[in-house]
């Protein structure tokens, strides 16, 4: 992005010149995919690889331990099969693809050489601050800071039209029933949509936030790809303990999992990442960790009997 080293880079931002701009193209983070395009494949891929991770975990029962449901309820409550959960997934994907390429399109091409210039001028504006600071302010804080943004507008975009399709009859039986049908989540129903349902939520909830903030296509990559993982983790229908999505944030897999059982579909309507708008609008489910302390007990007796049952298979 900036030509010069670290160390000159500080010298110019401190200085009384006004740093020329030399505009040029911006590298690509991967030679010959262009950041934007590769900003549309990178979630897809990740995708696939993580909820595959998850369908080996439950295959091979490798953490029984921390499962929030067995597998014979997956199979007895769950109303879609493994074949409609992918056909409607690949075909969001699609769907997204092809508008959020149509939008790459209209994009301008990245640029790069006007930063020390934007720096040499957040210095004059805060000119208390060592330069080191600044940089960092520049390289990293203000990005992270469009990026929390982003994830703030992208979940009061999904609750307003997560709580519309439940409490409007119509749309509930028309779109929103389909991700209902899994009443037990895993992590390849994440996106398991009607495709009306996907667009809306998904597809234009982030490439609006993306838009709202103007994140460059870099940070666009992050937000597409950090969010589809989010998703996925919420329902891939275990509670690990040292899971970063579900350490950091309190609208994790536990929390999600309410809303798709039957007593607790009216409840806990946030998505992806916080759970203010639930908490803020009364629509938090009053024992959330109740629930949790209950499922930790439930799933240590579940664990218990399956050892136990796997010693007995063994043995025979």
């Amino acid at each position: 992005m900036i030509e010069l080293d670290y160390h000159t880079n500080l010298t110019v931002i401190s200085s009384n010149l006004q740093p020329s701009v030399y505009l040029t193209k911006k590298p690509d983070l991967i030679q010959g995919i262009p950041d934007g395009v590769l900003a549309l494949i990178s979630p897809v891929i990740l995708y696939w690889s993580y909820c595959t991770f998850f369908h080996i975990i439950d295959v091979y029962h490798l953490a029984e331990k921390y499962r929030i449901h067995p597998s014979e309820e997956e199979l007895a409550k769950n109303k879609a099969s493994l074949k409609d959960v992918i056909y409607d997934v690949v075909l969001q994907h699609i769907i997204q693809t092809i508008v959020g390429y149509g939008v790459y399109c209209l994009d301008p091409t990245p640029t790069t050489g006007f930063e020390l210039k934007e720096m040499w001028e957040l210095k004059q504006k805060l000119h208390f601050l060592p330069n080191e600071v600044i940089y960092l302010i520049y390289m990293y804080g203000i990005p992270l800071l469009r990026i929390i943004i982003a994830f703030a507008i992208i979940d009061t975009w999904q609750y307003t039209l997560h709580r519309y399709m439940h409490m409007n009859r119509w749309m509930y039986n028309r779109f929103h029933s389909r991700h209902h049908r899994l009443q037990v989540p895993y992590a390849y129903g994440a996106l398991y949509n009607d495709p009306v349902e996907g667009f809306l939520l998904d597809t234009c909830g982030t490439g609006l936030s993306a838009i709202i903030m103007g994140l460059t296509a870099r940070e666009s990559l992050f937000l597409y790809s950090f969010s589809t993982m989010k998703t996925i983790d919420d329902h891939c229908g275990y509670r690990f303990p040292y899971d970063p999505f579900q350490m950091i944030f309190p609208n994790n897999s536990v929390y999600h999992d309410i809303h798709h059982q039957s007593w607790g579909f009216k409840h806990n309507f946030s998505q992806p990442f916080f759970t203010w708008w639930d908490t803020a609008l009364g629509t938090k489910y009053k024992f959330v960790n109740e629930y949790k302390d209950l499922q930790d007990k439930v799933t240590l007796e579940r664990y218990k009997k399956f050892l136990n049952d796997r010693t007995i298979k063994k043995n025979k």
